[in-house]
């Protein structure tokens, strides 16, 4: 047999949850074939089989965050997919087991009479002080899982409070805020904001939109100018478009702009590579794209990693100001906030309505200081005003 191993998920990600198991034990599964899913806060990824063969044992559990390199699973190769096996080349999912065995079935059925429980089912249980032997299991051969605990939890809760509603924690929930309150302990944030004027920008936009739109077939939105002003921005100071490891500061030379994008049930951060060599147009496509896919749940493990430096668009919300958590482990975060008409002094004493925004940092301290992320922003600002008819899309 070869294990399943649970693979690296992206940087800095050093374990995972699993989702749904796609196949079952006794299943036949040809290479390539999705086992199960995979959940973590930026992503749920279907692990695929990398031979043909059948799914014989099942380790860990749906819902179950465990370690990367832990095995999950256990396939009985088929003779041509054994030949190919060797220790030396396995890839990061699956590696060589050391016996095979021919017929996997026989040690992995479940005993009828028995309810047997995981070590973190016995402490989810005593923690709620539910009797887990009352609980109906929903996993392999009948038996109880955490989900199974939290169902039994949420019904006895519910006939206690009648005026309240119990939301059970998702795989993607609960990585979420593990890894922000991690960022938010280890991190030392440090927090700016400015306002800029993009009255032009607002106008320069209005001007194509609808050719655009015509010509292109998507919508061109406020995010992308932004997005070329600050990707320009990360080119002039690569310091923030770094990363800090204990040993040393990571400054990356590709700008790799990670942004956020709201789903359903979530808030999922994929990357636009090489950020820095497309025009307005091309990261309007790019975002359109990214953002369709993150919608529907169809962003690989390639789309997620690899992000040196995150940009979130607050102000599709209407929010004015706000003060975004760290993408560890990245060295800062941009928000760009609502744009909003008021009066502005301009000219030194005339007023007028001008378009303004908010443009929000968080810094990792230990990183950048305010001399070098005054700069920065300073240089997004500038080049936010300086659009107008001339700039090119394209």
């Amino acid at each position: 047999m070869v294990d399943v191993l649970m693979p690296k998920l992206g940087e800095s990600v050093t374990e995972g949850t699993l989702g749904q198991w796609l196949k079952k034990v006794g299943d036949p599964v040809q290479k390539y074939d999705p086992l199960v899913e995979v959940v973590t806060d930026k992503v749920t990824a279907e692990i695929p089989s990398d031979m043909d063969g059948v799914l014989a044992e099942i380790l860990v559990e749906e819902n179950q965050t465990v370690a990367v390199g832990t095995v999950i699973a256990r396939i009985t190769p088929a003779q041509k997919s054994l030949e190919s096996v060797a220790p030396v080349s396995a890839s990061p999912t699956i590696v060589e087991h050391q016996q095979t065995v021919k017929k996997p079935q026989q040690n992995i059925k479940p005993q009828q009479n028995v309810k047997r429980f995981s070590p973190a089912v016995r402490q989810l249980a005593a923690t709620h002080h539910v009797d887990p032997h009352s609980v109906q299991g929903t996993g392999l051969g009948g038996r109880v899982t955490r989900k199974d605990i939290l169902l039994a939890v949420s019904d006895i809760q519910a006939e206690q409070k009648t005026n309240e509603q119990l939301v059970a924690i998702t795989p993607i929930r609960r990585t979420i805020a593990t890894r922000m309150t991690d960022s938010a302990r280890d991190i030392p944030h440090a927090w700016m904001m400015v306002e800029v004027d993009v009255t032009n920008m607002v106008r320069l936009r209005e001007k194509h939109k609808r050719s655009f739109k015509e010509r292109e077939g998507i919508d061109l939105t406020f995010f992308p100018f932004f997005m070329k002003a600050a990707v320009e921005a990360l080119k002039a100071f690569p310091m923030v478009n770094s990363s800090w490891t204990e040993d040393h500061i990571i400054v990356h030379k590709d700008v790799n702009l990670s942004v956020a994008v709201a789903t359903e049930d979530a808030l999922v951060v994929p990357v636009i590579h090489h950020a820095d060599r497309l025009s307005i147009f091309g990261l309007t496509a790019a975002v359109a794209d990214i953002a369709t896919r993150a919608r529907q749940n169809k962003l690989t493990l390639a789309d997620v990693q690899g992000g040196t430096c995150t940009l979130n668009n607050t102000g599709a919300f209407g929010s004015i100001q706000s003060i975004p958590i760290i993408n560890a482990p990245q060295a800062a975060i941009v928000s760009v906030e609502s744009i909003v008409k008021r009066p502005v002094v301009v000219n030194s004493d005339a007023i007028a309505i001008r378009s303004m925004v908010n443009l929000c940092i968080s810094i990792d301290h230990r990183v950048l200081d305010g001399l070098v992320t005054g700069r920065f922003m300073k240089y997004i600002k500038d080049k936010l005003e300086a659009m107008d008819d001339s700039t090119s899309l394209y």
